[in-house]
Protein backbone atom coordinates (compact mmCIF):
# COMPACT_ATOMS: atom_id res chain seq x y z
CA UNK A 1 0.00 0.00 0.00
CA UNK A 2 1.32 3.49 -0.99
CA UNK A 3 0.61 6.47 0.94
CA UNK A 4 -1.61 9.55 0.41
CA UNK A 5 -1.60 10.62 -2.88
CA UNK A 6 0.28 13.84 -4.06
CA UNK A 7 -2.57 15.57 -5.50
CA UNK A 8 -5.00 14.68 -2.01
CA UNK A 9 -5.02 17.98 0.48
CA UNK A 10 -3.87 17.30 3.52
CA UNK A 11 -5.85 19.91 6.45
CA UNK A 12 -4.21 20.78 9.74
CA UNK A 13 -6.39 21.61 12.56
CA UNK A 14 -4.55 24.01 15.03
CA UNK A 15 -2.04 26.41 14.05
CA UNK A 16 0.44 26.73 16.87
CA UNK A 17 4.45 25.34 16.92
CA UNK A 18 4.05 22.33 16.05
CA UNK A 19 0.46 22.44 13.36
CA UNK A 20 2.87 24.91 11.20
CA UNK A 21 5.46 22.51 11.39
CA UNK A 22 3.42 19.67 10.13
CA UNK A 23 1.55 22.15 7.62
CA UNK A 24 4.98 22.96 6.44
CA UNK A 25 6.23 19.25 6.07
CA UNK A 26 3.24 18.17 3.65
CA UNK A 27 3.68 21.28 1.94
CA UNK A 28 6.96 20.61 1.07
CA UNK A 29 6.59 17.20 0.11
CA UNK A 30 4.15 18.62 -2.28
CA UNK A 31 0.47 18.53 -0.90
CA UNK A 32 -2.00 21.07 -0.76
CA UNK A 33 -2.55 22.28 2.94
CA UNK A 34 -5.64 24.01 4.51
CA UNK A 35 -5.06 25.21 7.56
CA UNK A 36 -7.76 25.84 10.18
CA UNK A 37 -8.37 27.52 13.27
CA UNK A 38 -10.75 27.90 15.49
CA UNK A 39 -9.31 31.50 16.67
CA UNK A 40 -10.12 34.25 14.16
CA UNK A 41 -6.78 35.09 11.97
CA UNK A 42 -4.50 32.92 13.40
CA UNK A 43 -4.90 30.34 10.17
CA UNK A 44 -4.29 33.37 8.30
CA UNK A 45 -0.92 34.51 10.57
CA UNK A 46 -0.09 30.81 10.51
CA UNK A 47 0.69 30.55 6.70
CA UNK A 48 2.31 34.58 6.51
CA UNK A 49 4.38 32.35 9.25
CA UNK A 50 4.97 29.18 6.90
CA UNK A 51 5.84 31.20 4.19
CA UNK A 52 8.34 33.19 6.02
CA UNK A 53 10.12 29.70 6.98
CA UNK A 54 10.39 28.83 3.24
CA UNK A 55 11.84 31.92 2.34
CA UNK A 56 14.62 30.88 4.96
CA UNK A 57 15.14 27.98 3.14
CA UNK A 58 15.28 30.00 0.34
CA UNK A 59 18.10 31.81 1.68
CA UNK A 60 20.07 28.54 2.72
CA UNK A 61 19.77 27.32 -0.74
CA UNK A 62 17.50 24.57 0.75
CA UNK A 63 14.41 25.34 -1.25
CA UNK A 64 14.66 26.99 -4.96
CA UNK A 65 12.25 29.62 -5.26
CA UNK A 66 10.38 28.08 -7.77
CA UNK A 67 9.29 24.94 -5.82
CA UNK A 68 8.85 28.08 -2.74
CA UNK A 69 6.61 29.68 -5.28
CA UNK A 70 4.53 26.39 -6.05
CA UNK A 71 4.45 25.79 -2.23
CA UNK A 72 2.85 29.03 -1.16
CA UNK A 73 0.15 28.59 -3.96
CA UNK A 74 -0.66 24.90 -2.66
CA UNK A 75 -0.92 26.81 1.25
CA UNK A 76 -4.48 27.88 1.61
CA UNK A 77 -5.65 29.18 5.36
CA UNK A 78 -9.91 28.17 5.73
CA UNK A 79 -12.17 30.03 8.22
CA UNK A 80 -14.44 26.71 8.54
CA UNK A 81 -14.04 23.27 9.17
CA UNK A 82 -16.50 22.50 6.18
CA UNK A 83 -13.72 23.44 3.93
CA UNK A 84 -11.84 20.83 4.86
CA UNK A 85 -14.35 18.21 3.31
CA UNK A 86 -12.24 17.44 0.41
CA UNK A 87 -9.10 16.22 2.33
CA UNK A 88 -7.70 13.24 2.10
CA UNK A 89 -5.75 13.12 5.54
CA UNK A 90 -6.74 15.59 8.40
CA UNK A 91 -4.32 15.88 10.92
CA UNK A 92 -4.93 17.80 14.61
CA UNK A 93 -2.44 19.45 16.64
CA UNK A 94 -5.03 21.25 19.28
CA UNK A 95 -4.88 21.63 23.15
CA UNK A 96 -4.27 18.73 24.62
CA UNK A 97 -7.69 17.95 26.13
CA UNK A 98 -9.57 14.88 25.32
CA UNK A 99 -12.73 16.61 25.34
CA UNK A 100 -11.60 18.70 22.92
CA UNK A 101 -10.50 16.51 20.77
CA UNK A 102 -13.07 14.27 20.91
CA UNK A 103 -15.02 17.18 20.08
CA UNK A 104 -12.73 18.26 16.88
CA UNK A 105 -12.88 14.79 15.64
CA UNK A 106 -17.00 14.37 15.97
CA UNK A 107 -17.25 17.53 13.86
CA UNK A 108 -14.97 16.57 11.04
CA UNK A 109 -16.03 12.77 10.92
CA UNK A 110 -19.69 14.83 9.53
CA UNK A 111 -17.87 16.72 6.84
CA UNK A 112 -14.89 14.63 5.39
CA UNK A 113 -15.33 11.43 2.94
CA UNK A 114 -15.57 7.98 3.92
CA UNK A 115 -11.62 7.46 2.95
CA UNK A 116 -10.82 10.84 4.78
CA UNK A 117 -7.65 9.72 7.23
CA UNK A 118 -8.12 11.07 10.13
CA UNK A 119 -4.61 11.78 12.70
CA UNK A 120 -3.76 12.85 15.83
CA UNK A 121 -0.75 14.63 17.02
CA UNK A 122 -1.03 14.02 20.76
CA UNK A 123 1.82 12.81 23.17
CA UNK A 124 0.23 12.44 26.26
CA UNK A 125 -3.74 11.50 25.42
CA UNK A 126 -4.35 7.81 24.36
CA UNK A 127 -5.21 7.67 20.58
CA UNK A 128 -8.00 4.87 21.32
CA UNK A 129 -9.91 7.21 23.27
CA UNK A 130 -9.23 10.28 21.14
CA UNK A 131 -10.85 8.52 18.49
CA UNK A 132 -13.56 6.57 21.24
CA UNK A 133 -16.48 8.36 19.86
CA UNK A 134 -16.15 8.40 16.52
CA UNK A 135 -18.59 5.87 14.60
CA UNK A 136 -15.77 5.26 11.98
CA UNK A 137 -12.86 4.27 14.53
CA UNK A 138 -11.10 2.30 12.16
CA UNK A 139 -9.62 5.49 10.14
CA UNK A 140 -8.46 6.99 13.28
CA UNK A 141 -4.37 7.03 13.82
CA UNK A 142 -1.87 8.63 15.75
CA UNK A 143 0.69 10.35 14.31
CA UNK A 144 3.42 11.89 16.79
CA UNK A 145 5.69 14.27 15.29
CA UNK A 146 8.39 15.62 17.31
CA UNK A 147 9.46 18.92 17.55
CA UNK A 148 10.45 21.25 15.57
CA UNK A 149 8.88 19.07 12.68
CA UNK A 150 10.16 20.03 10.28
CA UNK A 151 13.97 19.40 11.30
CA UNK A 152 13.50 16.18 13.51
CA UNK A 153 13.02 13.27 11.26
CA UNK A 154 11.53 11.03 13.56
CA UNK A 155 7.40 10.01 13.77
CA UNK A 156 5.57 7.58 15.41
CA UNK A 157 2.98 5.72 13.77
CA UNK A 158 0.43 4.84 16.59
CA UNK A 159 -2.50 2.52 16.05
CA UNK A 160 -5.61 2.74 18.38
CA UNK A 161 -7.28 -0.04 19.41
CA UNK A 162 -9.73 -0.10 17.16
CA UNK A 163 -7.73 1.50 14.27
CA UNK A 164 -7.52 -0.72 10.98
CA UNK A 165 -4.39 -1.82 10.01
CA UNK A 166 -4.92 -0.12 6.42
CA UNK A 167 -5.15 2.93 7.84
CA UNK A 168 -2.04 2.48 9.92
CA UNK A 169 -0.10 1.29 6.89
CA UNK A 170 -1.02 4.36 4.85
CA UNK A 171 -0.43 6.68 7.75
CA UNK A 172 3.13 5.23 7.71
CA UNK A 173 3.70 5.34 4.60
CA UNK A 174 2.41 8.73 4.01
CA UNK A 175 5.20 10.15 6.34
CA UNK A 176 8.00 8.34 5.00
CA UNK A 177 7.19 10.13 2.00
CA UNK A 178 7.31 13.35 3.56
CA UNK A 179 10.87 12.19 3.85
CA UNK A 180 10.67 11.50 7.74
CA UNK A 181 11.45 7.82 9.66
CA UNK A 182 8.49 6.20 10.81
CA UNK A 183 8.10 3.64 13.20
CA UNK A 184 4.58 1.60 14.25
CA UNK A 185 3.72 1.51 17.81
CA UNK A 186 0.73 0.16 19.54
CA UNK A 187 -1.57 2.71 21.78
CA UNK A 188 0.47 2.75 25.00
CA UNK A 189 1.25 5.35 27.56
CA UNK A 190 3.80 7.47 26.24
CA UNK A 191 3.98 5.32 22.88
CA UNK A 192 7.98 4.51 22.10
CA UNK A 193 9.80 7.79 23.06
CA UNK A 194 8.06 8.90 26.21
CA UNK A 195 7.93 5.85 27.36
CA UNK A 196 11.15 4.14 27.38
CA UNK A 197 13.06 7.70 28.10
CA UNK A 198 11.24 8.39 31.85
CA UNK A 199 14.44 6.71 33.58
CA UNK A 200 16.83 9.00 31.31
CA UNK A 201 15.16 12.09 33.45
CA UNK A 202 14.29 9.76 36.29
CA UNK A 203 17.34 8.17 37.89
CA UNK A 204 19.72 11.83 37.52
CA UNK A 205 17.05 13.06 39.59
CA UNK A 206 16.97 10.30 41.79
CA UNK A 207 20.75 10.61 42.15
CA UNK A 208 20.59 14.23 43.05
CA UNK A 209 17.52 13.42 44.94
CA UNK A 210 20.08 11.35 47.17
CA UNK A 211 22.44 13.74 47.64
CA UNK A 212 24.98 11.79 45.61
CA UNK A 213 26.26 14.45 43.13
CA UNK A 214 25.05 17.93 42.43
CA UNK A 215 23.15 18.78 38.43
CA UNK A 216 26.05 19.61 36.82
CA UNK A 217 28.17 16.53 37.89
CA UNK A 218 25.19 14.04 36.72
CA UNK A 219 25.08 16.40 33.30
CA UNK A 220 28.63 15.45 32.80
CA UNK A 221 28.66 12.19 33.30
CA UNK A 222 25.90 11.40 31.64
CA UNK A 223 27.06 13.54 28.58
CA UNK A 224 30.98 12.49 28.94
CA UNK A 225 31.30 9.07 29.82
CA UNK A 226 27.50 7.65 28.86
CA UNK A 227 27.70 9.51 25.21
CA UNK A 228 24.45 11.29 25.85
CA UNK A 229 23.91 14.67 23.38
CA UNK A 230 23.00 16.46 26.96
CA UNK A 231 22.50 15.45 30.43
CA UNK A 232 19.02 15.33 31.59
CA UNK A 233 18.94 18.40 34.08
CA UNK A 234 19.61 20.70 30.87
CA UNK A 235 17.46 18.70 28.36
CA UNK A 236 14.59 19.20 30.71
CA UNK A 237 15.40 22.90 31.56
CA UNK A 238 15.41 23.31 27.50
CA UNK A 239 12.19 21.50 27.51
CA UNK A 240 10.46 23.12 29.99
CA UNK A 241 10.27 21.44 34.00
CA UNK A 242 6.16 21.55 33.62
CA UNK A 243 6.36 19.54 30.29
CA UNK A 244 8.33 17.52 30.88
CA UNK A 245 7.00 16.58 34.47
CA UNK A 246 3.73 16.55 32.56
CA UNK A 247 4.54 14.07 30.56
CA UNK A 248 5.87 11.94 33.18
CA UNK A 249 3.04 12.76 35.45
CA UNK A 250 0.63 11.35 32.35
CA UNK A 251 2.74 8.55 31.94
CA UNK A 252 2.87 7.40 35.81
CA UNK A 253 -0.93 7.80 36.07
CA UNK A 254 -1.54 5.89 33.13
CA UNK A 255 0.27 2.76 33.89
CA UNK A 256 -1.72 3.01 37.25
CA UNK A 257 1.16 4.42 39.32
CA UNK A 258 3.43 1.95 38.86
CA UNK A 259 6.35 2.61 40.63
CA UNK A 260 8.96 2.07 37.51
CA UNK A 261 7.75 5.59 36.45
CA UNK A 262 7.09 7.62 39.60
CA UNK A 263 7.71 11.54 38.91
CA UNK A 264 10.22 12.92 41.06
CA UNK A 265 9.90 15.57 44.13
CA UNK A 266 12.60 17.51 43.48
CA UNK A 267 10.58 18.51 40.32
CA UNK A 268 7.52 19.07 41.31
CA UNK A 269 9.25 21.66 43.81
CA UNK A 270 10.68 23.61 41.05
CA UNK A 271 7.58 23.71 38.97
CA UNK A 272 5.52 24.80 41.77
CA UNK A 273 8.70 27.31 42.84
CA UNK A 274 7.94 28.86 39.07
CA UNK A 275 11.60 27.38 37.57
CA UNK A 276 10.94 26.28 34.93
CA UNK A 277 13.80 26.45 32.41
CA UNK A 278 14.82 28.36 30.11
CA UNK A 279 11.45 29.74 29.20
CA UNK A 280 11.19 31.37 32.65
CA UNK A 281 14.87 32.22 33.07
CA UNK A 282 15.88 29.60 36.05
CA UNK A 283 15.42 25.90 36.48
CA UNK A 284 18.16 23.79 37.55
CA UNK A 285 20.33 25.88 35.82
CA UNK A 286 20.29 29.87 35.78
CA UNK A 287 20.05 31.73 32.41
CA UNK A 288 20.06 35.36 33.58
CA UNK A 289 22.41 37.91 32.11
CA UNK A 290 25.27 36.98 33.36
CA UNK A 291 24.67 33.92 35.46
CA UNK A 292 27.96 31.51 35.83
CA UNK A 293 27.29 27.58 34.53
CA UNK A 294 27.78 25.54 37.51
CA UNK A 295 31.13 23.26 36.76
CA UNK A 296 31.02 19.48 37.67
CA UNK A 297 32.38 18.43 40.67
CA UNK A 298 36.10 16.96 39.56
CA UNK A 299 38.93 15.61 41.49
CA UNK A 300 42.35 16.94 42.21
CA UNK A 301 44.87 15.21 40.03
CA UNK A 302 46.44 12.33 41.71
CA UNK A 303 49.54 9.86 41.53
CA UNK A 304 48.42 6.46 39.08
CA UNK A 305 49.21 3.39 40.77
CA UNK A 306 52.35 1.29 38.92
CA UNK A 307 50.41 -1.50 38.79
CA UNK A 308 46.64 -3.26 38.53
CA UNK A 309 45.82 -7.00 38.82
CA UNK A 310 42.87 -7.67 36.94
CA UNK A 311 40.96 -11.02 38.04
CA UNK A 312 38.50 -12.31 35.94
CA UNK A 313 36.52 -11.11 32.84
CA UNK A 314 36.00 -6.88 32.88
CA UNK A 315 32.84 -7.50 30.47
CA UNK A 316 31.71 -4.12 29.38
CA UNK A 317 35.09 -2.78 30.68
CA UNK A 318 37.51 -5.02 29.22
CA UNK A 319 38.57 -2.32 26.70
CA UNK A 320 40.55 -0.29 29.92
CA UNK A 321 43.11 -3.14 30.24
CA UNK A 322 44.37 -1.93 26.57
CA UNK A 323 44.09 1.64 27.73
CA UNK A 324 45.72 0.97 31.07
CA UNK A 325 48.44 -0.85 28.88
CA UNK A 326 48.69 2.46 26.81
CA UNK A 327 49.17 4.84 29.64
CA UNK A 328 52.21 2.43 30.62
CA UNK A 329 51.00 1.20 33.43
CA UNK A 330 52.02 -2.45 34.24
CA UNK A 331 48.50 -4.63 33.62
CA UNK A 332 48.84 -8.80 35.41
CA UNK A 333 45.50 -10.66 34.61
CA UNK A 334 45.09 -13.42 36.54
CA UNK A 335 42.37 -16.00 35.44
CA UNK A 336 39.66 -16.07 38.85
CA UNK A 337 36.09 -16.14 38.64
CA UNK A 338 35.13 -12.44 40.35
CA UNK A 339 33.55 -10.98 37.84
CA UNK A 340 34.40 -7.83 36.78
CA UNK A 341 37.26 -6.08 39.44
CA UNK A 342 40.54 -4.49 39.53
CA UNK A 343 42.56 -5.16 42.70
CA UNK A 344 44.98 -1.92 43.16
CA UNK A 345 48.53 -1.82 45.28
CA UNK A 346 46.55 -0.56 48.36
CA UNK A 347 44.67 -4.44 47.66
CA UNK A 348 41.46 -2.34 47.04
CA UNK A 349 38.89 -2.86 44.61
CA UNK A 350 37.98 -1.05 41.31
CA UNK A 351 34.93 -2.07 40.61
CA UNK A 352 32.46 -1.86 37.38
CA UNK A 353 28.75 -0.26 38.79
CA UNK A 354 26.90 -3.53 39.45
CA UNK A 355 24.25 -2.25 41.58
CA UNK A 356 25.51 -2.58 44.78
CA UNK A 357 27.58 -0.09 46.73
CA UNK A 358 30.93 -0.09 48.23
CA UNK A 359 29.88 0.85 51.68
CA UNK A 360 28.68 -3.44 51.70
CA UNK A 361 32.23 -4.43 50.85
CA UNK A 362 35.82 -3.52 52.56
CA UNK A 363 38.06 -1.14 50.24
CA UNK A 364 35.91 -1.33 46.92
CA UNK A 365 35.70 2.09 44.69
CA UNK A 366 33.28 1.58 41.83
CA UNK A 367 33.22 3.20 38.66
CA UNK A 368 30.78 4.02 36.11
CA UNK A 369 29.66 2.47 32.59
CA UNK A 370 30.41 4.20 29.77
CA UNK A 371 29.85 4.31 26.49
CA UNK A 372 33.42 4.09 24.54
CA UNK A 373 36.37 3.71 27.26
CA UNK A 374 38.26 5.21 24.91
CA UNK A 375 36.44 8.27 23.71
CA UNK A 376 34.81 9.01 27.21
CA UNK A 377 36.44 11.89 28.79
CA UNK A 378 35.08 11.72 32.24
CA UNK A 379 34.61 8.83 34.77
CA UNK A 380 32.05 8.81 37.84
CA UNK A 381 33.69 6.96 40.56
CA UNK A 382 31.71 5.67 44.18
CA UNK A 383 33.26 5.49 47.37
CA UNK A 384 32.07 4.61 50.78
CA UNK A 385 32.84 6.28 54.16
CA UNK A 386 35.32 3.99 55.52
CA UNK A 387 36.91 3.23 51.67
CA UNK A 388 40.81 3.69 52.15
CA UNK A 389 42.18 7.74 50.67
CA UNK A 390 44.61 5.48 49.17
CA UNK A 391 42.31 3.38 47.37
CA UNK A 392 40.27 6.24 46.20
CA UNK A 393 43.12 8.24 45.30
CA UNK A 394 44.70 5.15 43.37
CA UNK A 395 41.41 4.77 41.66
CA UNK A 396 41.44 8.30 40.46
CA UNK A 397 45.06 8.68 39.59
CA UNK A 398 44.69 5.32 37.56
CA UNK A 399 41.97 7.27 35.67
CA UNK A 400 43.44 10.54 34.95
CA UNK A 401 46.52 8.57 33.76
CA UNK A 402 44.15 7.55 30.81
CA UNK A 403 43.25 11.12 30.00
CA UNK A 404 40.01 11.32 31.76
CA UNK A 405 38.73 13.79 34.28
CA UNK A 406 37.06 12.04 37.54
CA UNK A 407 33.95 12.71 39.33
CA UNK A 408 33.20 11.20 43.00
CA UNK A 409 29.99 11.04 43.60
CA UNK A 410 28.38 9.40 46.75
CA UNK A 411 27.89 5.73 47.40
CA UNK A 412 24.46 4.98 45.18
CA UNK A 413 23.87 1.47 43.66
CA UNK A 414 24.11 1.74 40.05
CA UNK A 415 25.91 4.84 39.92
CA UNK A 416 24.84 7.33 36.97
CA UNK A 417 25.36 5.88 33.69
CA UNK A 418 25.08 2.12 34.96
CA UNK A 419 21.52 2.61 36.27
CA UNK A 420 19.86 4.38 33.92
CA UNK A 421 21.21 2.16 30.67
CA UNK A 422 19.70 -0.81 32.61
CA UNK A 423 16.25 1.04 33.34
CA UNK A 424 16.18 2.30 29.53
CA UNK A 425 17.18 -1.46 28.53
CA UNK A 426 14.78 -3.29 30.54
CA UNK A 427 11.50 -0.99 29.32
CA UNK A 428 12.44 -1.72 26.04
CA UNK A 429 12.48 -4.94 26.45
CA UNK A 430 9.06 -5.12 28.09
CA UNK A 431 7.60 -3.15 25.58
CA UNK A 432 8.28 -5.72 22.75
CA UNK A 433 6.75 -8.18 25.12
CA UNK A 434 3.81 -6.50 25.17
CA UNK A 435 3.73 -5.72 21.53
CA UNK A 436 4.00 -2.16 21.58
CA UNK A 437 6.74 -1.95 18.83
CA UNK A 438 9.54 -4.27 17.36
CA UNK A 439 13.22 -4.01 18.61
CA UNK A 440 14.22 -2.16 15.31
CA UNK A 441 11.97 0.87 15.79
CA UNK A 442 12.33 1.13 19.38
CA UNK A 443 16.13 1.71 18.41
CA UNK A 444 15.39 4.03 15.70
CA UNK A 445 12.46 6.14 17.57
CA UNK A 446 15.42 6.27 20.79
CA UNK A 447 18.63 7.20 18.40
CA UNK A 448 16.23 9.82 16.68
CA UNK A 449 13.44 11.23 18.96
CA UNK A 450 15.80 11.76 21.84
CA UNK A 451 18.97 11.85 20.29
CA UNK A 452 20.14 9.14 22.43
CA UNK A 453 23.54 7.49 21.05
CA UNK A 454 22.97 3.81 20.89
CA UNK A 455 19.63 2.33 20.95
CA UNK A 456 18.24 0.14 23.88
CA UNK A 457 18.53 -2.89 22.36
CA UNK A 458 22.40 -1.71 20.49
CA UNK A 459 23.38 -0.78 24.28
CA UNK A 460 22.30 -4.78 25.01
CA UNK A 461 24.17 -6.51 22.62
CA UNK A 462 27.47 -4.26 23.61
CA UNK A 463 27.41 -4.93 27.27
CA UNK A 464 25.83 -8.52 27.09
CA UNK A 465 22.48 -9.84 27.68
CA UNK A 466 22.54 -10.31 31.38
CA UNK A 467 24.10 -7.06 32.38
CA UNK A 468 20.70 -4.78 32.92
CA UNK A 469 19.15 -8.22 34.25
CA UNK A 470 22.24 -8.05 36.83
CA UNK A 471 22.45 -4.25 37.61
CA UNK A 472 18.65 -3.92 38.15
CA UNK A 473 18.15 -7.37 40.28
CA UNK A 474 20.71 -5.83 42.63
CA UNK A 475 19.12 -2.62 42.66
CA UNK A 476 15.63 -4.27 43.39
CA UNK A 477 17.10 -5.98 46.36
CA UNK A 478 18.65 -2.64 48.09
CA UNK A 479 15.30 -0.51 46.90
CA UNK A 480 12.19 -2.85 47.33
CA UNK A 481 9.78 -1.06 46.42
CA UNK A 482 9.72 -2.19 42.40
CA UNK A 483 11.21 0.85 41.07
CA UNK A 484 13.94 -1.11 40.07
CA UNK A 485 12.03 -4.92 39.52
CA UNK A 486 13.45 -6.26 36.42
CA UNK A 487 10.54 -7.18 33.58
CA UNK A 488 9.59 -10.93 32.81
CA UNK A 489 10.76 -10.11 29.23
CA UNK A 490 14.04 -8.83 30.96
CA UNK A 491 14.52 -12.05 33.04
CA UNK A 492 13.77 -13.96 30.42
CA UNK A 493 16.01 -12.64 28.07
CA UNK A 494 19.09 -12.56 30.61
CA UNK A 495 18.49 -16.44 31.57
CA UNK A 496 17.85 -17.68 28.39
CA UNK A 497 21.43 -17.14 27.78
CA UNK A 498 22.41 -19.08 30.46
CA UNK A 499 19.94 -21.58 29.46
CA UNK A 500 21.67 -22.09 25.95
CA UNK A 501 25.31 -21.95 27.39
CA UNK A 502 24.21 -24.86 29.68
CA UNK A 503 24.71 -23.31 32.51
CA UNK A 504 22.49 -23.38 35.97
Amino acid sequence: MTGLDLSSPVAVVGTGTMGQGIAQVALVAGHPVRLYDAAPGRARDAAGAIGARLDRLVAKGRLTEADRDAARARLEPVDNLADLADCGLVVEAVLERLDVKQRLFGELEEIVAEDCLLATNTSSLSVTAVGGTLRHPGRFVGLHFFNPAPLLPLVEVVSGFATDVTSATRAYETARAWGKTPVACADTPGFIVNRIARPFYAEAFAVHEAQAADPATIDAVLRECGGFKMGAFELTDLIGQDVNESVTHSVWQSFFQDARFTPSLAQRRLVESGRLGRKSGRGWYDYADGAERPEPHTADKEQPPAYVVAEGDLGPAAELLALIREAGIRVREEDEDHGTRLVLPSGGQLVLADGQTSAEFRDVVYFDLALDYRTATRVALSAAQDTSPRTLAEATGLFQALGKDVSVIGDVPGMIVARTVARIIDLAHDAVAKGVATEEDIDTAMRLGVNYPLGPFEWDRRLGRDFAFDVLDEMHERDPSGRYAPSLALYRHAYATDKREGTS
